[in-house]
């Protein structure tokens, strides 16, 4: 071998070593920051422990219980339940230092009392102590345990049984009567046994009564939901996919314009809803939890956690089409549309399908782009209807690939930074990310660079925005008359899409349309 192919060898070899040491180092980055977040909620979750703690530290009960083999001196206030070993003194008479265990009671989802029963028999029984059921955080992942009291005395075991579900009841936002709404046939048609494995226990568990509805047809649930009496209800939940959830979202708003005979205004839905993710992609249920997991979602719900999350009114010609929570147009409406159409195939070919087959016609659209960037405290503070006409749009008139309009991050295990990471649930704007025209492979890296941690934004064909409204409007819907200006035809063309801070508790799911005309989407 010559001298100049060993010297190219030794510096493949070297360079290759070095992408493996950068690889290392990023992967090491990742990592630490992984565990410095989850190190953060932890602390976050204690400081409000500790807070609670010092705002109410009143024993409400003391007593004596076994937890495992050993005697315990167990404490209840308001708000958590403390126990310390009780260990007799050493002869030396030396202090020994114990940690005391700690449970929130707002992490306590239902408590029961224990008994002994022989096999086949359903009541009574030896009373044998209380035990409490709880979630524990793990990362992002709610999970369920148990905390057995043991006590024999039946007096002593059913006063604090009553005194425990008397606190747990007291919680106002708990929902107690839910209507559920079950897609048969989300993904791979495992929406029913989602419920009954994971989430219909969890419900019975916590005492939550439910009504359930399967759904037999598209629109089914909307029909369902304008002729129901919602004040019956503490929530609705829905156990399906993208396009259920969507559906729901759209029957809540919409129900609550009619109740509210407010036709033109979004107005806020008057029931929290609650999300099983049991779709192929639970892009929102990603986005407010970090996870898809139904066990998650389910103790969400029956812990009564809130959450506000931005929504969208999507219109046509000034005609309502549907709310949601975001919009694509071009390549990811395409791939979507045809998507949408090989509901046969399995989830992560009928994904390959339709991106590929989009990417081999890729084409540009001639758009008319507006839109009105995001006051920085657009949330707080009240439009002022006479200020409205003053606000100064942007246009831009060009070829783009793809426009996209999202009011939530859309993370997903195929985006997990988002497709607009720059983006929050709740903070009355959207993200506008607008493709412009390029070759197909610079295309196709700023797509893959989605499944990254970054990057896919630093293109020079790729404009991001955050903004409070958009409108799209393709040239070709544009015919100006010899007797109309270019705005006058505009205006006939361009529907109405309204960005509303519905307020929908626990988690919520939407999928992603194409609308194929123009668009515009404003904050409330």
């Amino acid at each position: 071998m010559s001298q100049p192919e060993e010297e190219f060898e030794e510096e493949q070899k070297d360079s290759l070593k070095t992408k493996k040491k950068k690889k290392e180092k990023r992967s090491a980055r990742k990592k630490k920051k992984k565990e410095e977040e989850e190190k953060r909620e932890e602390e976050q979750v204690e400081e409000e422990g500790e807070e609670e703690e010092e705002h109410s530290d009143c024993v409400v009960l003391r007593g004596i219980f076994k937890l495992g083999k050993k005697s315990h001196d167990v404490l209840l206030t308001q708000t958590r339940l403390t126990w310390i070993p009780i260990i007799p003194e050493t002869p030396t008479g030396e202090a020994c230092a114990l940690q005391p265990g700690v449970l929130l009671l707002r992490d306590v989802f239902a408590v029961k009392v224990k008994r002994r029963r022989a096999v086949g028999q359903e009541s009574g029984g030896p009373v044998l102590g209380v035990a409490l059921f709880c979630c524990r955080r793990r990362g992002k992942r709610l999970e369920e345990e148990s905390l057995h009291l043991h006590n024999a005395s039946a007096e002593h075991t059913q006063t604090w049984y009553n005194t425990l579900k008397e606190l747990l009841t007291g919680s106002s936002s708990r929902p107690k009567y839910l209507k559920v709404f079950i897609n048969p046939r989300s993904h791979k048609k495992e929406a029913v046994h989602i419920y009954r494995e994971h989430v219909a226990p969890l419900f019975r568990m916590a005492d939550v009564r439910t009504d359930i509805t399967v759904t037999e047809r598209k629109g089914h649930a909307l029909s369902v939901m304008k002729e129901c009496k919602l004040d019956e209800y503490d929530g609705v939940v829905c156990v399906g996919g993208d396009g259920s959830v969507a559906e729901v979202c759209h029957a809540l708003v919409l129900r609550a314009q009619l109740d509210a005979n407010s036709p033109e205004k979004p107005v806020k839905a008057v029931l929290p809803l609650g999300i099983i993710p049991a779709g192929s992609t639970d892009v929102v249920s990603c986005s407010v939890h970090g996870v898809r997991d139904p066990v998650t979602a389910a103790l969400h719900i029956v812990l009564g956690h809130l959450l506000q999350v931005d929504m969208c009114s999507f219109s046509s010609l000034g005609q309502l089409v549907c709310f949601g929570f975001s919009a694509m147009f071009g390549f990811g409406g395409r791939s979507l549309a045809r998507a949408e159409k090989k509901r046969w195939m399995p989830s992560a070919r009928r994904r390959e399908y339709a991106v590929v087959k989009t990417l081999a016609r890729l084409r540009p659209d001639d758009c008319l782009l507006s839109f009105l960037p995001a006051k920085q405290s657009n949330r707080d503070q009240d439009q002022d209807p006479e200020s409205e006409g003053e606000e100064t749009w942007t246009t831009n008139q060009g070829l783009y690939l793809s426009i996209s309009i999202m009011s939530i991050p859309c993370l997903s295990q195929h985006a997990p930074q988002g497709l607009a990471p720059n983006t929050s649930l709740a903070n009355g704007s959207a993200a506008l990310i607008a493709v412009g025209n390029t070759s197909r492979s610079e295309f196709i890296k700023h797509l893959k660079r989605y499944n990254s941690s970054s990057g896919q934004f630093s293109f020079s064909f790729v404009e991001t925005h955050t903004v409070s409204a958009v409108r799209i409007c393709p040239r070709s819907l544009i015919g100006c008359s010899e007797e109309e200006s270019e705005e006058e035809a505009e205006s006939k063309t361009t529907p109405i899409i309204q960005l509303e801070g519905a307020a929908f508790p626990w988690n919520i799911d939407g999928e992603l349309v194409e609308i194929a005309n123009e668009v515009l989407i404003r904050t409330s």
